[in-house]
C-alpha cells in the first residue's frame, strides 16, 4: 500500500489543476442548463488540456500574453480570457454568476411537486446538490425528508427518472457502476484534511449556508493523487448540524480528468465493529477489510 500521507503532503493542487476544475464546473453548469453540446465539450476538452500541461498557465501568459494561451491546444479566445481573469483576479465572474443562478434551491424548485419552501429545505439538508444525488437519497429511503410523503416521493422520482432518460450520457449516481478511488486514498485524504484544518494551514472559504456574516471559516483541501482530483471540506449541512457533527463529517469530491465529479462522506463510526474508526458511508465493508489488512501489516 502506498505511503498515502507522504504522497498527499506533497501534492497540493497546482494552479493548472484549480483552473481545470473550474472549467469542468462551468461545463457541468452549462450542461444542466441545456446549452448546446459543443460548448460543453469545448470547456471539458480545455480542462483536460490544462491538466495535461507540464508548466503553469501563468508562465505561458507571462511569455506570450493572451495569444500565448490561445496557441495552446483546445484554448480558444473566450476560454483564454477566462483563464486570464482567474490568473489575475483569482475569480471567474461568469462561473460565479452561473453558480448563483443555479443555486441548489433554484435547481430543486424546477422539479414539479417541489415548491420554493421545500426546495430551500432540501438545499439545507442535502450534502450534494445535484438532481442525481437527490434521486439517490430519495431512493435509499434512509433520509427523513419533512414534507415529502410516499406519493410526493414517487412523483418526484418519476420526474427525475425522466430527466435521467433524457441525459443518458450522465451516469446514474444511485448505482455503483463507475470506478471510485480506493478506500486507502479517501481515508488518507480525510486524515490529511482534518490534520491541516486543525493546524489552521488550509485556505478557508465562506459557505453560503448557515453563515449570515459571510465569514470565511470553512477549510478546504484540493489535491491530486494517483490520477484522482480530490477536494475535501467539512459537511456544513442541516443534518450535520442537527447531530453536532459538522467538524466530524468530511465530504470528499473526486473525479478523474475526463470524468464527472462525484462525492462521498467520511465519518467516525459510532457503533459496531468499526466504532471509533473513520469510515466511508456506503463502503463500510471495504473499510473493514482495509483496517483488517492494516492491522495485520502492523503486527508482522
Amino acid at each position: 500500500m502506498p505511503d498515502a500521507a507522504v504522497m498527499l503532503e506533497h501534492s497540493d493542487a497546482s494552479e493548472n489543476t484549480r483552473i481545470a476544475e473550474r472549467l469542468r464546473r462551468y461545463a457541468d453548469l452549462l450542461e444542466r442548463q441545456g446549452v448546446d453540446g459543443y460548448r460543453v465539450r469545448a470547456y471539458r476538452a480545455a480542462a483536460s488540456e490544462v491538466d495535461a500541461l507540464s508548466e503553469p498557465l501563468s508562465d505561458h501568459l507571462h511569455r506570450g500574453g493572451v495569444e500565448g494561451l490561445i496557441r495552446l491546444r483546445g484554448i480558444g479566445r473566450g476560454i483564454a480570457a477566462a483563464i486570464v481573469e482567474m490568473l489575475t483576479t483569482g475569480t471567474w465572474r461568469h462561473l460565479d454568476r452561473l453558480e448563483g443562478e443555479l443555486a441548489p434551491e433554484r435547481l430543486f424548485a424546477t422539479i414539479p411537486s417541489i415548491g420554493a419552501v421545500l426546495a430551500k429545505r432540501l438545499a439545507q439538508m442535502l450534502e450534494h446538490h445535484t438532481l442525481e444525488h437527490l434521486a439517490a437519497d430519495l431512493r435509499s429511503g434512509e433520509a427523513d425528508f419533512p414534507g415529502i410523503g410516499p406519493r410526493r416521493r414517487a412523483a418526484i422520482l418519476s420526474v427525475l427518472d425522466q430527466h435521467q432518460a433524457r441525459h443518458p450520457s450522465i451516469p446514474s449516481l444511485y448505482t455503483r457502476s463507475l470506478p471510485e478511488p480506493p478506500v486507502w486514498l479517501l481515508l488518507a485524504t480525510d486524515a490529511l484534511y482534518r490534520r491541516k484544518a486543525s493546524a489552521g494551514t488550509l485556505r478557508r472559504i465562506a459557505p453560503r449556508r448557515y453563515n449570515p456574516t459571510g465569514e470565511a471559516w470553512l477549510p478546504i483541501l484540493e489535491t491530486r493523487l494517483d490520477g484522482w482530483n480530490l477536494k475535501a471540506l467539512y459537511s456544513n449541512t442541516a443534518r450535520a448540524r442537527r447531530f453536532d457533527r459538522v467538524l466530524d463529517w468530511v465530504v470528499i469530491s473526486f473525479h478523474r480528468d475526463h470524468g464527472r465529479e462525484r462525492h462521498c462522506t467520511v465519518v467516525t463510526e459510532t457503533h459496531g465493529a468499526l466504532a471509533g474508526q473513520r469510515v466511508i458511508r456506503g463502503r463500510e465493508e471495504e473499510c473493514r477489510a482495509h483496517y483488517k489488512t492494516t492491522l495485520a501489516e502492523q503486527s508482522t
